[in-house]
């Protein structure tokens, strides 16, 4: 069977805005691509809440992509897809990302991801919404870091392009939940899951 790996962040691991579990599989977007793919592929979840991309994460090499995601790539056989889903917590404002750090690190995370496969899918980091400013993640993210979201995304299409790989704007399809501004909601996940599965089919 094809392995589709989902790299990322909370976002793919399925962190429930609402009270901070994780969604369960008839909700996390995941899961919905399992079913929605059957047998033809096995979804592997790689999500990590608080991952970062691009800087070194003080929680260790779990949540630092640039030095997991190849840990992962060795470990599994037969690669179809990689969707890369990360970049959102290196807007954290303690970490003060730039766009060129931006590009230059998901620039490194392709580089390793073509050494397996060739299907890449990237994925723009979500647009935080205001609401991220009232809550418990407002020790965490600014006003900054709503605009470099804003930002983020054409630097990702760009990004992208100039590698050759499959670019996804999720912003046109689904914005944060209202209950922390940062993170999906149920609708949000259905809606993420079957629009991958109509891109997967295309490639």
């Amino acid at each position: 069977m094809k392995n589709i790996i989902c790299y990322g962040d909370s976002n793919t691991f399925g962190y429930n805005p609402k009270n901070g579990s994780k969604y369960d599989e008839n909700t996390r977007w995941t899961a919905v691509l399992q079913k929605n793919s059957g047998l033809e592929y096995k979804i592997v979840n790689e999500g990590m809440p608080n991952r970062t991309g691009f800087v070194d994460n003080p929680e260790g090499v779990l949540f630092s992509a640039q030095k997991h995601l190849p840990q992962v790539l060795s470990k599994i056989k037969n690669i179809y897809l990689l969707i890369l889903a990360i970049g959102t917590n290196d807007l954290q404002f303690q970490y003060n990302i730039n766009s060129v750090a931006i590009e230059k690190g998901l620039e490194n995370l392709i580089r390793a991801a073509k050494e397996k496969t060739t299907n890449i899918i990237v994925i723009a980091p979500i647009i935080l919404s205001e609401n991220i400013l009232n809550g418990y993640f407002s020790s965490m993210f600014d006003k900054k870091s709503i605009e470099k979201s804003k930002e983020a995304a054409e630097i990702y299409k760009q990004t992208a392009d100039k590698n050759h790989c499959i670019y996804f704007d999720i912003n046109k399809y689904v914005v944060p939940s209202d209950f922390d501004g940062l993170h999906y909601d149920e609708n949000s996940h259905k809606i993420i899951a079957d629009k991958l599965y109509e891109l997967i089919r295309k490639i």
